[in-house]
C-alpha cells in the first residue's frame, strides 16, 4: 500500500467568512477539528497545514500540527497544496479542505486506496443526498458519474439524476497523483471552470478522468458563520456516529 501526504490549505482572508479556519466549533478552532479528524486516517504518512497567515501558523503550531507557510498569491487551495507537494516524497497527495470539520479518516483512506491505481490521476468524494430541495441550491455541488464511476460533470445547477429519490452531492476532498496535481496547476482555467467557479472542471475539460468515490458519511462544509450553527447541531445530534 502506497501511503499519501495530506495537505490542509488554510487561508485567513475569505470574502464571505474572514478568519474561517479559526472559527470556533464547540470551543475548538475549525482547523484543529479538521486536522484531528484527518489524523484518524490510516493511510497518511504525513499531514501538513499549508497557510499564508501568521495567526493560523501560531494556532496550528500550538496544537502540534506540522505547518508550512506558502505564498499569499495563490488563486485556490489546490495551488497552495501543489506548492507543498513539490517538496514531499509520496506520490499521492490528498487535498483536505479546511472547511470540512465533519470529515472522517475513512473518507481519506478511500481516496488513497483508489489512487493505488496509477492510471487514475485524480479522485474525489460524493454522497447520496435525499433532500431533493438541495438539488436547486447553488451552494450544493452536484456530480454526475458514468457507469465506471468517473465524473461526467460537476455543476451548481441540477444534473441528470442517479435515481428519482437522490442525487450525488460532491464533497470537496480531492486525491491526486502528485505529478498530475503539479501539471493541473499549470493548465489555464477552463471556460466551464470560470462559469461555475468549480476548479475541478479544469481536469474534466482537459479530458482527464476523475474517479468518484461514494461515501456513506454525511458532511457539512462551512461557508458562512451560519454554517457553524448547523455543524454544532449535527455534532450534538451525533448524526455521523
Amino acid at each position: 500500500m502506497k501511503l499519501a501526504t495530506g495537505v490542509i490549505p488554510a487561508r485567513y482572508q475569505s470574502q464571505r467568512f474572514p478568519g474561517k479556519p479559526l472559527a470556533l466549533i464547540q470551543g475548538k478552532p475549525m482547523i484543529q477539528r479538521v486536522y484531528e479528524q484527518a489524523r484518524e486516517a490510516r493511510f497518511l504518512e504525513r499531514l501538513i497545514i499549508a497557510t499564508d497567515d501568521e495567526k493560523i501558523l501560531k494556532v496550528a503550531s500550538g496544537f502540534g500540527a506540522e505547518v508550512q507557510m506558502t505564498s499569499p498569491l495563490h488563486n485556490s487551495g489546490t495551488e497552495r497544496v501543489a506548492e507543498v507537494a513539490k517538496q514531499i516524497r509520496t506520490s499521492i497527495v490528498i487535498n483536505i479542505q479546511g472547511d470540512e470539520p465533519l470529515l472522517r479518516g475513512e473518507m481519506i483512506d478511500d481516496l488513497v486506496k483508489a489512487l493505488q491505481d496509477e492510471t487514475i490521476p485524480m479522485a474525489t468524494l460524493a454522497a447520496r443526498e435525499k433532500d431533493m430541495d438541495l438539488l436547486y441550491d447553488n451552494n450544493v455541488i452536484k456530480v454526475a458519474a458514468d457507469r465506471e464511476g468517473f465524473a461526467l460533470n460537476f455543476s451548481r445547477s441540477p444534473l441528470p439524476l442517479e435515481a428519482p429519490d437522490y442525487f450525488l452531492q460532491h464533497i470537496g476532498i480531492y486525491g491526486f497523483q502528485k505529478e498530475f496535481l503539479l501539471a493541473l496547476c499549470k493548465m489555464p482555467p477552463s471556460k466551464s471552470e470560470k462559469e461555475e467557479n468549480l476548479e475541478q472542471l479544469r481536469a474534466v475539460d482537459n479530458g482527464y478522468r476523475i474517479k468518484i468515490i461514494e461515501t456513506q458519511f454525511s458532511t457539512l462544509s462551512v461557508d458562512s458563520p451560519q454554517d457553524i450553527i448547523r455543524v454544532e447541531k449535527f455534532l450534538d445530534d451525533g448524526a455521523n456516529d
